[in-house]
């Protein structure tokens, strides 16, 4: 039995009241920008979206170094275009895969938009991914060119990089012959070389050539996950996937050409390059990338210097904050611990530090989205309270990524939001009572299916055409999606009750001293993985001057104290039997979900 089908064009746009804010969006005019928006890219093409942004938006910066001058959009897709023509010029051609394998930056996008320009097709792959993935990863998808970074560089030197038509270092765009040495395709460009003026004096008819020869559902990028099971699957997701995402992002969050963003996630994942690239783009805004991982040292500076008004993030990152920064100046002082316990106070208190906590983003923070996995209730609970501008997302490297979300004004607690533009969601299988089933998804970001796989491809759609995400939800009477867990990580309780393994991690990780947690079923009974924020319990330790043997003593204490603690907060049929020290961080995916397959 399928359950109610949430279309957004009826459902998404409503007025109604959440916490401090009374919302009122005009339907009118969200179809007019949206009207605009496809107007200006008709074909619905990554060629056509970067031609509008460079017309429009021709001398205002869009990509750029913290601290360093931008590119603007005029010189951005001059250089897009150099590079597509001397992609051409190395043999590729429309459907080609080419590799990418770096850190964010600059250049990153430029070579993305190159090979989508041109008709070939983008391979993004995480460089986080073992050596083996990536190797597998080159290999399954035929790449011919890798662009890589040298900081991962290691990662592809001992392939057979002669079988690539090039191996392009993307830190300053050198040509990497294993056999010779490297010559600079940036010096040639600054030094004139004749190969390359006549790549730039025929760059204008290439350029439309590359426009008509494109279609906005050929495959634009192939995309490997590497989810919760292990199994790496290549996600097909075309030019019209991620255009009208990006749309699709334009509507949830209007942005212009006077935002800033600050790129913290990696683009190789459809959640940053879909939203975090494509879609400031689109829409004019300027990005600012790191030249060193986001470390608190290196972050905090560079919010204090870009300012930004968009970023996105995974729960983690603002959890951590708030386990780490937030909750030990609230509770350090006594007559502070006391007064929290009252509501309206502890708000007050939240508001507070929310204050401090936008100052630290820099002060101008209209939009901070967070996607990937769940963020804990009690974060959100602090996020509201201090007004802090977070919203939602949810979706899927198959949906492009977005599928449903909200903006700072329009979050409801605990929900994700309305249905995106042109995206339908419905809950297969609705349990009765709870309304919980499996979240089902059609549209316009659904993917054309997994790379030279059928079978799987088969396998994730229903016969009439839903994509199933194997994420369990329910839909509440205005038509917003919350999501309760996935599906294969349901635990059937000992009289057949439905145990979500997720709502009792979320009780688990209330802990101060937790820090992330895995409930699962072992023998007949719930067992729980605990990893301890160890670096607390070393300074309380210390502090003590507790031996070796007393502090295991004191560990194992602690672990029964948050069963006990967790079994007084849970149905009967979800409490925990015991629980396993996990001395060492949970194995995660690149959105910082634990790989569930390595534990269980």
């Amino acid at each position: 039995m399928v359950g109610k089908i949430l279309s957004s064009r009826k459902t998404a746009f409503r007025s109604f009241e959440v916490g401090f804010f009374f919302v009122s969006w005009n339907v009118a005019v969200s179809n007019r920008i949206r009207s605009m928006a496809v107007q200006s890219i008709p074909q619905l093409t990554l060629r056509s979206l970067l031609d509008h942004s460079a017309e429009t938006f021709a001398g205002r910066p869009a990509v750029g170094w913290v601290d360093e001058p931008p590119v603007t959009y005029r010189e951005y897709r001059e250089q897009v275009d150099t590079l597509s023509r001397f992609l051409q010029d190395r043999g590729i051609g429309t459907g080609d895969r080419v590799a990418i394998i770096a850190e964010n930056s600059p250049h990153w996008g430029m070579a993305y938009f190159a090979v989508a320009c041109m008709g070939a097709i983008v391979v993004p792959i995480l460089p986080e991914f073992h050596v083996s993935e990536i190797h597998h990863i080159l290999r399954h998808s035929g790449a011919r060119i890798i662009f890589v970074s040298e900081r991962y560089y290691y990662k592809v030197e001992e392939l057979d990089l002669e079988s690539f038509a090039s191996v392009i270092l993307l830190d300053n765009l050198s040509i990497i012959n294993p056999k010779t040495s490297k010559a600079t395709l940036r010096q040639l460009i600054a030094d004139g070389s004749r190969e390359l003026r006549r790549i730039r004096n025929v760059a204008l008819r290439f350029v439309g050539l590359m426009a008509s020869a494109v279609s906005p559902d050929d495959t634009a990028a192939i995309i490997y996950t590497s989810g919760t099971t292990g199994h790496s699957k290549g996600v097909m997701l075309t030019h019209r996937n991620l255009a009208t995402n990006a749309i699709a992002g334009a509507l949830v969050q209007p942005i212009d050409e006077h935002d800033r963003m600050l790129s913290v996630l990696p683009l190789a994942h459809v959640y940053e390059c879909t939203l975090g690239l494509l879609l400031p783009i689109l829409q004019g805004a300027s990005v600012s990338y790191l030249r060193k991982p986001p470390t608190a040292p290196v972050l905090l500076p560079a919010l204090e210097s870009v300012r930004p008004t968009l970023m996105l993030t995974v729960p983690l990152i603002i959890e951590k904050i708030y386990k780490a920064r937030i909750l030990p100046e609230i509770r350090k002082h006594a007559v502070v611990r006391m007064l929290y316990r009252i509501p309206l106070v502890r708000q007050r208190i939240h508001r507070m530090a929310g204050q401090k906590l936008m100052q630290t983003f820099g002060g101008q923070l209209k939009f901070f989205g967070v996607g990937g996995s769940a963020l804990s209730a009690e974060v959100e609970r602090f996020l509201r309270d201090a007004r802090f501008p977070y919203a939602i997302g949810y979706g899927l490297t198959e949906t492009s990524p977005l599928a449903a979300g909200s903006n700072p004004q329009t979050t409801r607690y605990r929900a994700i939001g309305p249905v995106v533009d042109g995206v339908q969601i419905r809950i297969g299988e609705a349990d009765a009572a709870t309304g919980i089933g499996e979240v089902q998804i059609r549209g316009n970001g659904v993917m054309k299916g997994y790379y030279r796989d059928p079978e799987r491809t088969a396998e994730v759609f229903t016969p009439d055409g839903w994509l199933k995400t194997g994420d369990l939800g329910r839909m509440d009477e205005d038509g917003n999606l919350y999501i309760t867990g996935r599906l294969k990580n349901m635990i059937l309780g000992p009289s057949g009750e439905n145990i979500y393994p997720e709502a009792v991690e979320s009780v688990i990780d209330r802990s101060d001293i937790v820090l992330e947690s895995l409930v699962y079923e072992e023998e007949g009974a719930l067992v729980a993985r605990i990893h301890l924020d160890y670096e607390k319990l070393d300074e309380e330790f210390a502090a003590e001057g507790l031996s070796e043997v007393k502090a295991e003593e004191r560990i194992t204490a602690l672990l029964e104290d948050i069963r006990r603690k967790v079994n007084e907060q849970v149905s009967a049929f979800s409490r925990l039997a015991r629980v396993i020290e996990q001395t060492e961080p949970f194995e995660k995916t690149p959105t910082q979900k634990i790989k569930r397959y390595l534990y269980t």
